[in-house]
């Protein structure tokens, strides 16, 4: 695991099977972002059997073999989807086709696994929660900077127990690097990576919802801005949006792609979480200045201040469930409405934020 590059953080956690082995096979279709190694690694993690791989690059391909010895190449996505020992299709294709991998696998019998964004625009989303309708099966999506963060998961237990009473304002950051050199084309595209909020703020948006225990929310305000990326006219490199929820918590998140290098790790993302007895903050990957490692949370509440360190503590929950939800038609991971409202919620950030353009803005005489 690389953790000076985003594109390719892939957490690895500890075992813990919930089904025997071979009882629940899956493949993976779309090799285009690194995240479906993490998405991988939970699923096997948690007892799956990753059983086929497709792409038309042989270059990723060969690669995602080095990681998973035991995949089988297949020739073509057909022989994966009209196999019927497959039970799940994950995906981390270019954003834009993910919804089309994600109807053909629902068509085919199979629940659906989608690297984030899985959607880019709103008719897509309309699309999946039709198909969802007529065939029962998932689609599930991959929002790893809570799923896959363990002081992010922690937090979560934390706001459930009851820790810092009702969550009534959050706060998240989310910066990313960059590494321009080593991204494709389709990085710096809008009409393929869906727009910086619908694409990192997807993240944002949905433990927004997660902590503060919202079915559904409004965006209030949203703008992107291109700073420093000229080369790439269409790129936006920052992004902010604030929103309020159904039950009153509101929010607001920035996200960007100016994580510098000195650094320690790809992004210092965080969020902080603000309730009637107390407040969170989450540091997710890094403790700048003190302690290079993540996951670290600290809680101040009427009984005092604490710190935890949670990395190897907490697991992954997540993974484990999904399965099991899959198996038995349960919804113990995430709800479909959930899944499907946060990826909506960012599109409708991104389609209504106001381009900023600095020349425009600048107070400079």
């Amino acid at each position: 695991m690389n953790k000076n590059d985003g594109m390719n953080y892939a957490p690895k956690g500890f075992e813990n099977k919930v089904v025997n082995d071979g009882e629940f096979r899956f493949a993976a279709i779309g090799l285009d972002h690194g995240h479906i190694y993490g998405m991988c690694n939970g699923l096997t993690e948690a007892g799956g059997q990753v059983a086929y791989v497709y792409d038309p690059d042989p270059k990723k391909v060969e690669r995602f073999k080095e990681a998973f010895p035991e995949v089988l190449i297949a020739a073509t996505e057909d022989e994966i989807l009209t196999d019927e020992s497959i039970q799940l299709i994950a995906c981390a294709s270019i954003p834009s086709e993910r919804y089309a991998v994600g109807l053909r696998a629902l068509d085919h019998g199979k629940h659906y696994f989608a690297d984030k964004p899985a959607f880019t625009k709103l008719d897509q989303v309309k699309e999946a929660r039709q198909k969802v309708a007529e065939t029962g099966l998932k689609w599930g999506i991959y929002y790893s900077e809570r799923l896959h963060v363990e002081s992010a998961i922690f937090a979560g237990q934390l706001i459930e127990e009851g820790a810092i009473g009702r969550v009534i304002q959050v706060i998240g950051t989310g910066p990313h690097r960059a590494n321009a050199a080593s991204r494709p084309e389709w990085f710096f595209d809008p009409e393929k990576y869906g727009g910086i909020l619908c694409d990192i703020g997807s993240h944002q948006i949905e433990q927004f919802l997660h902590y503060s225990g919202a079915k559904d929310a409004k965006v209030l305000h949203s703008k992107v801005a291109n700073y420093n990326f000229k080369e790439h006219p269409k790129f936006e490199d920052y992004g902010d949006a604030t929103l309020v929820a159904d039950n009153g918590a509101t929010f607001y998140f920035r996200v960007d792609w100016f994580t510098p290098d000195g650094l320690g790790t790809w992004g210092d993302g965080r969020a902080i979480i603000l309730g009637t007895e107390g407040y969170i903050e989450i540091r997710k990957y890094i403790d700048i200045g003190r302690d290079n490692s993540g996951n670290h949370l600290y809680l101040v509440n009427q009984e005092g201040e604490k710190h935890f360190e949670l990395s190897g503590k907490v697991g992954y929950p997540f993974f484990g469930k999904f399965i099991l939800d899959c198996v038995n038609g349960t919804e113990d991971a995430m709800t479909q409405e959930h899944a499907f409202r946060a990826a909506e919620l960012c599109i409708e950030a991104q389609e209504m934020a106001i381009n900023v353009e600095p020349a425009i803005y600048s107070t400079n005489p």
